[in-house]
């Protein structure tokens, strides 16, 4: 027998199957990992079975054998292989690219391993009785007591128990299990244990009561899954138990005898997001994103490959979990760029769902109370189906909010970060002994340093970009490669002292609060507070549990979280997303509001909202500010409509990333020179005509520079028409032929413009 085998190394040139015998005392299959000799060296190298050729002869004599098989156990299903081809096939990537995403990184290489504990017993067919009486002299004492307790404890027991736990019990007992070890009073065996991530008990939940509006949307999917068919966008408001319907939703794909998928967009909402999920479906729920241990993510990837798992929660790379017979995917807060890989395979999410999907006959839910513009463009034009529910459940009103032009706040005076109405706003609910998120979504004390002698703004080295205050270190540091600089005294341009700090930050917020509220307390959650193992978990935690009354954070504190006892919601800074150069700025930054907002009085108490910003007119915040999203899609469709933007074009862009500055302008000269010839031949056969192509521009990145690599850009826009397809497939077709180490495969309305 014959395998088809993808060796693991990523390279163009070796972007094929390879053909090995499969020797005859060796089960293997379709989908194993395996070990074989490769090159002319025959190096050890892993790979992966993709076909096998029961009948093929002729070839073996000059073929290699595999060395062995890797696990005893499959570690790609048959649908992963068929999404892996998938994949290559429409983002143009390896195929050991797309297999590696289906696989916990650990498992390559055999860099973790099961975790297995060491157990004793008691000998099979031992005399209990003669062995203790031998434990005694003659004159009746214990030889030894250790001993004598260790027996005593496992024939109480009735079963095994790990060395551990007995030495827990018992001082001493190493050296006396290994006596009893050598005289054959004890059989020393092992087990295999799981790595638990999320060990504390949670709170059994049962089906809540619903509102009509999610009754409609749960009867909707129910019937999908009995049909093995249908996408949806769930469009509900804050508050509307949009979970609640996922929940009993994937209660009905588990009596149906299949399984489901859940996706969250931030490692700081799965927290939250498992224990609910425990609390309904116990032991069935395994949970997948980045910040697990090794060990951690390598043993919920197995029980989930064992089919001990019914659920799986977690951030995107969750999509690929070994889930056999699949009825549900739901993708939540569905909206979020996370969604979309920034490495090869550059891939979205929502897309290859909704292919596993297909695959597997599964229901695909997408869920959101900002639903993505392109979405529910989608769902207008009925590729979606849209379900809405508009309401908060139980009659729950959504938060008052009041929009706070700082610009009269300054002229009457007030310099604070806090305005009048935030202030007096903060001190009643304080009062009240309820609680407050404040929310800006800027890292650090100031966003710049700069000299008020000659206007100097200090740059990091590597990157071009400001540096940012943090004040707790007294450093500065790049919040793109990560560099620490010290604050000079002097400015380096001009030599004088006028070193000043701008723009506010997370830590000023804090403190700025701390000065104004100080019997109060504070939390702060943001990439500086929540690098530690668990950060999330503790932050969150705590401030369910009311050891703080404010909770100060970036965008990990707008979505997704439910504090009962929040009713008070302060932006700080409105206008920090309205400006940058991404046709996405006015969409993410009427997200970003509506989503916090949505974080007050989800529960009995009425919540209110406070945004301070400098463009109090603006169509983000002023439908925010109304919770009108089909008031802001209609705005900005229309938008996007007259400019020809996406949906209304295609947006692709590629990325060239070199040492040399002069090397990347021309790359991207180079490359936009044969985009535009393969781009007009395109056309031309087709009988099309050029107006089509609205943009192909070579130019320098917004960030030009990062970690020391200059990053210059091909921006290509052209009109969505019968002919898109077509131009797309021929840009593909020039990547793939002028593949080079330096320039990035192109991108299809890339998520970031940075």
């Amino acid at each position: 027998m014959i395998a088809n085998v993808s060796v693991d190394i990523a390279h163009s040139n070796i972007d094929r199957l390879f053909s090995y015998i499969v020797p005859e005392d060796m089960d293997v299959s379709v989908g194993h990992r395996v070990l074989v000799p490769f090159g002319a060296g025959n190096r050890k190298t892993e790979g992966f079975v993709i076909g096998l050729d029961y009948e093929a002869q002729s070839a073996q004599g000059s073929l290699k054998q595999i060395i062995r098989t890797l696990e005893p156990y499959t570690v790609l299903l048959p649908d992963q292989l068929e999404l892996a081809k998938w994949m290559v096939k429409n983002y143009k990537c390896l195929l050991v690219e797309a297999l590696r995403v289906m696989i916990p990184a650990q498992l390559r290489g055999g860099r973790v391993k099961e975790k297995r504990i060491r157990t004793v017993r008691l000998a099979d067919g031992i005399d209990i009785d003669a062995v203790i009486s031998k434990m005694y002299s003659k004159n009746g004492k214990l030889k030894s007591a250790v001993q004598y307790e260790i027996v005593d404890m496992l024939q109480k027991a009735g079963c095994e128990m790990s060395v551990k736990d007995i030495c827990g019990f018992i001082p001493g007992a190493q050296s006396a299990i290994s006596s009893l070890l050598r005289k054959g009073v004890l059989e020393e065996d092992g087990r295999t244990v799981y790595r638990q991530p999320y060990m504390d008990e949670v709170a059994v939940t049962q089906p809540l009561s619903m509102t009509p509006a999610q009754e409609t949307a749960l009867s909707e999917i129910i019937w999908a899954i009995d049909s093995r068919h249908g996408s949806y966008l769930l469009h509900g408001v804050t508050g509307s138990g949009k979970t609640e319907v996922y929940m009993q939703a994937i209660s009905h794909a588990l009596s149906a005898g299949g399984t489901a998928i859940v996706l969250v967009p931030e490692i700081s909402l799965t927290p939250q997001t498992v224990d609910r999920f425990r609390g309904r479906f116990g032991d069935r729920v395994a949970v997948l994103h980045s910040r697990l241990s090794p060990g951690e993510r390598f043993d919920e990837w197995r029980r989930i490959r064992l089919g001990r798992v019914s659920v799986v929660v977690g951030a995107r790379s969750a999509l690929f979990a070994p889930l056999e017979n699949i009825r549900l995917i739901v993708i939540d807060e569905e909206h979020e760029q996370s969604y979309y890989s920034e490495t090869s395979p550059r891939y979205s999410a929502i897309d290859v769902a909704s292919h596993r999907c297909s695959l597997n006959g599964a229901v695909l839910v997408l869920g959101s109370a900002t639903p993505a513009l392109n979405d529910y463009f989608k769902a207008m034009r009925g590729r979606l189906t849209l379900l809405e529910m508009p309401d908060r459940i139980s009659g729950i009103p959504m938060p008052r909010v009041e929009v706070v032009d700082m610009r009269k706040e300054f002229l009457k005076g007030n310099s604070s970060i806090f305005s009048t109405s935030l202030y007096n706003s903060l001190k009643e609910c304080l009062d009240r002994g309820e609680q407050a998120i404040l929310f800006i979504n800027r890292r650090g004390y100031s966003t710049f340093v700069s000299c008020r002698g000659c206007g100097h703004v200090f740059s990091c080295p590597d990157c071009d970009v400001s540096m940012t205050y943090h004040k707790p270190e007294a450093c500065m540091k790049c919040h793109y490669c990560g560099r620490i600089s010290r604050i000079p005294d002097k400015c380096p341009e001009c030599g004088k002292p006028y070193i000043k700090y701008f723009g506010i930050g997370t830590q000023q917020v804090e403190e700025q609060f701390l000065k104004y509220f100080s019997v109060y307390t504070a939390l702060r959650m943001d990439m500086d507070t929540t690098g530690a193992r668990n950060a999330h978990q503790r932050i969150l935690k705590a401030f369910e549990n009311k050891e703080a009354q404010v909770l100060i954070g970036t965008q990990m504190v707008a979505k997704g979280l439910d504090i009962k006892n929040v009713t008070l919601v302060g932006v700080i800074a409105a206008d920090a997303m309205l400006h940058i150069p991404d046709f996405r700025s006015c969409e993410r930054t009427f997200q970003l509001l509506t989503q916090v907002a949505g974080r007050a009085g989800r529960h009995k108490k009425q919540g209110e909202v406070i945004i301070q910003t400098y463009s109090p007119d603006h169509p983000a915040v002023t439908f925010a500010s109304k919770h009108d999203y089909k008031g802001f899609y209609d705005y900005e469709i229309a938008q996007r409509r007259a400019s020809l933007f996406p949906p209304y074009s295609a947006f692709i862009r590629v990325l060239i990333c070199t040492e040399e500055e002069r090397l990347a302008e021309e790359l991207s000269e180079q490359y936009a020179n044969g985009i535009r010839e393969i781009v007009e031949n395109t056309l031309k056969s087709r009988g099309a005509k050029s107006s089509e192509v609205l943009l192909i521009m070579a130019s320098p990145a917004p960030v030009k520079r990062r970690q020391g690599i200059y990053r210059y850009q091909v921006l290509m826009r052209f009109a969505r028409t019968r002919n898109t397809p077509a131009l797309v497939d021929a840009i593909y077709d020039y990547a793939l032929s002028n593949r080079r180490e330096e320039i990035s495969f192109p991108e299809i309305n890339p998520m970031d413009m940075f």
